[in-house]
């Protein structure tokens, strides 16, 4: 029988909406300042300013990847009260050193403390988990799921108006005082909801960041979709690693410009994910919308590669583009249905694991291809390059998620005709 921890105040609830929002807010934040900030502090053109955050985003997905697990495991066996606020702590830091740093080698310091403490949504999920009886946390985990859609719509709009009127360096300043203000509201109303009989200890094992990758992918069929899922997420991860300096390379965008692109592109997945994939995908299953969503998106990359004469143009890609909002709901729903009901705990671990290396590998891989294609003085000038090993990805993946799915439909069929 469930037995929630003792019911938290509404502060506390409220605590939990904002640090999920602010930690969005704070990615999207220095997404369109970040390109000129590099290229004050390095002196580079912008196309080797993309391959230094190209190492930025590796450095802390990296140590995002390798520390999850054990502050996952940190906080069944300390609570959640204590990671959350270090983890909070540290993001407030890790803004202040980019705002005065002097020097990358400081921007790089500060991702890899905010990679190694990143914390706050995963702890924020146990949270609802310890408060929330089972067939309530829907609802909850709703509410969190609109926090960080509503993180991502303001965040970037918000870094680029402030980086355009107050300096580049001013959203910085902003996002590290606005966090360390959550922090201490959260020190004063955020409660302990671990109780101590529900604490485990500390086991290195369940630290491993591969957590079940191994053992759910030795079943050939799944393999084959967490594989389709791992190259359309780096195909995915391509947008927020390199949008700003393609923005800026192609179309001399301000800061303010490539803000309010990036929240555009917020409000059409939130349309997407929040209210279509609800009605679309009961209605034509979830193969139908992988593939849906997956010849949207290769249609979009291809877009921003070859047919964006000028800026406008990015904005009907960007609204094609969102239905590739079907193609992560419905992978991990077939996915989920090729596993048995003791291993669907694996599966998580593993699609986390997968996500966290696309996470860090993408970003490396196509802001070193942007760079080589729009280094002035070469002759190279395909800005786009980067989407259009994108649209191959996807088209790939879809591939490989069709041929897959159509083996797991008909072993699903043997299997009923035995019945």
């Amino acid at each position: 029988m469930f037995r929630p921890a003792p019911k938290p105040d509404g502060r506390a609830m409220l605590f939990v909406f904002i640090t999920v929002f602010l930690s969005l807010v704070g990615l999207g934040i220095i997404m369109p300042v970040m390109p000129d900030l590099l290229v004050e502090l390095t002196g580079e053109t912008k196309s080797h300013a993309a391959e230094l955050n190209g190492v930025l985003l590796f450095a802390y997905a990296g140590m995002q990847f390798v520390m999850s697990p054990i502050l996952g495991a940190l906080s069944d066996r300390f609570g959640r009260r204590p990671v959350i606020l270090v983890s909070l702590f540290a993001y407030s830091l890790d803004f202040l050193l980019m705002a005065i740093a002097p020097t990358y080698a400081w921007l790089f310091a500060g991702r890899l403390l905010s990679g190694a403490t990143a914390a706050t949504y995963s702890t924020a999920n146990a949270f609802i988990a310890d408060i929330t009886p089972p067939d309530k946390r829907a609802a909850n985990f709703g509410i969190l799921g609109a926090a960080f859609g509503l993180g991502f719509i303001i965040g970037p709009a918000l870094g680029g108006f402030v980086g355009d009127h107050f300096g580049v360096r001013a959203p910085f300043f902003l996002a590290s005082a606005v966090i360390m203000s959550n922090f201490i509201f959260g020190y004063f109303v955020f409660p302990e909801t671990l109780t101590e009989e529900r604490r485990r200890k500390f086991d290195w094992r369940r630290a491993n960041p591969f957590g079940g990758l191994f053992t759910v992918g030795s079943r050939p069929l799944l393999a084959g979709v967490l594989t389709a899922y791992f190259i359309m997420q780096v195909a995915h991860y391509s947008l927020p690693g390199i949008w700003a300096f393609f923005a800026g390379v192609k179309f001399g965008w301000s800061q303010s410009q490539i803000g309010l692109s990036l929240a555009y592109v917020g409000v059409t997945a939130a349309i997407v994910q929040g209210g279509l994939i609800r009605k679309v995908v009961p209605l034509i299953g979830d193969v139908k919308a992988v593939l849906i969503g997956m010849a949207s998106m290769t249609a979009s990359f291809i877009g921003y590669a070859f047919f964006t004469p000028s800026g406008e143009w990015v904005f009907v890609w960007v609204t094609i583009g969102a239905l590739g909002g079907f193609m992560m709901p419905g992978m991990q729903s077939k996915m989920s249905e090729a596993t048995p009901p003791d291993a669907q705990g694996e599966l998580q671990g593993a699609i986390a694991c997968l996500m966290s290396i696309s996470m860090a590998f993408s970003p490396l891989m196509m802001s070193k291809l942007f760079a080589y294609f729009t280094e002035p003085g070469t002759g190279r000038d395909f800005p786009g390059a980067p989407f259009a090993l994108s649209a191959v990805l996807i088209f790939i993946s879809g591939i490989i998620f069709f041929l897959t799915t159509r083996k797991i439909i008909e072993k699903t069929e043997e299997e009923r005709a035995m019945i």
